[in-house]
């Protein structure tokens, strides 16, 4: 055997036990995050939302962005998680190319073997969604509903804006409504898995009747899809939408509203959600874009 023949062999091994480890990881494991942990159902994933490219400066520059956005990948390229998840509003101004290809050029430089998640925000297809401006999401970012699987978590992926007003889009909430109940169902029947739902307009952010607003779902329609998460056994919803954190409860389901990756509209600074998920245990923490840990101890329950 050559010497140039040894090599390739060599080379193509190790490829081909690079892509079994990962084949492994995901269907046994929690993805292929990296972590000192024992248990194969333990893993980790970073839940991100608004990093609204064009925010701070009222879409006339948006290097703030760019540069949070950065840390914040940079971040999750160093930890490695089983799936990073975007909950919405990743450009500030509907259709405005650079913004667009910013936020698409920072997520690219996201480690591949980590998937991506997006999620349709208000700004990226309009407060009043119309099948046009659906139809452009789509070209430009994928899907706008959808579900994921990533070990022992079940993602499913929600256009919330389809929940706020539909009015002048009703096929296409019908159609997400009969999708969603659909893969409820389905989720149901698969043992041992974590139901969690994204989306980026929370249901409700404290109080679950609280009144109706600009930062919830109307009430009319937010009962109804609150219980048949509950008859699904969904036990988290996570959101951005409000720019700092919120928490609330209602029959068992955890809402949970993230801070911004962009600009804060409290006293929360920029950040990102880590949420740590161990067999059907799942725990989550907010960190500062200067505050993020450098490991992820699945084994140790506390922060």
């Amino acid at each position: 055997m050559t010497i140039e023949l040894f090599r390739a062999r060599y080379f193509y091994q190790k490829f081909e036990f690079f892509l079994f480890s990962i084949l492994i990881s995901i269907l046994f494991g929690c993805g292929a995050s990296k972590h000192n942990a024992k248990d194969a159902n333990a893993c980790f994933f970073i839940q991100m939302a608004d990093p609204q490219f064009g925010m701070f400066e009222n879409d006339s520059s948006y290097e703030k962005e760019t540069v949070n956005f950065e840390k914040a990948i940079s971040a999750a390229n160093r930890l490695h998680p089983s799936f990073v998840v975007v909950c919405g509003d990743l450009i500030n101004q509907r259709g405005n190319r650079d913004q667009i290809a910013e936020y698409k050029r920072i997520a690219g430089e996201l480690n591949p073997s980590i998937p991506l998640y997006n999620v349709p925000g208000n700004h990226d297809v309009g407060n009043k969604v119309t099948p046009e401006s659906l139809a452009n999401y789509k070209k430009l970012f994928g899907a706008d509903y959808y579900s994921f699987r990533s070990g022992n978590v079940f993602g499913i992926v929600l256009n919330s804006s389809l929940f706020f007003d539909s009015s002048l889009a009703p096929e296409e909430a019908a159609q997400q409504d009969s999708w969603l109940r659909s893969t409820l169902k389905k989720a149901s029947k698969i043992r041992n898995i974590n139901v969690i739902v994204f989306q980026h307009i929370p249901w409700f952010t404290t109080q679950s009747d609280e009144k109706n607003g600009y930062f919830n779902i109307p009430l009319e329609r937010r009962k109804t899809y609150l219980d048949l998460f509950h008859e699904y056994g969904v036990k988290y919803i996570f959101a951005g939408h409000l720019h700092k954190n919120s928490l609330g409860w209602y029959r068992g389901i955890e809402m949970v509203t993230t801070g911004p990756v962009g600009k804060p509209l409290g006293k929360d600074s920029s950040g990102i959600q880590i949420v740590k998920v161990k067999d059907n245990n799942i725990t989550h923490k907010y960190f500062t874009l200067d505050s993020i840990p450098k490991i992820i101890e699945l084994e140790n329950s506390s922060w």
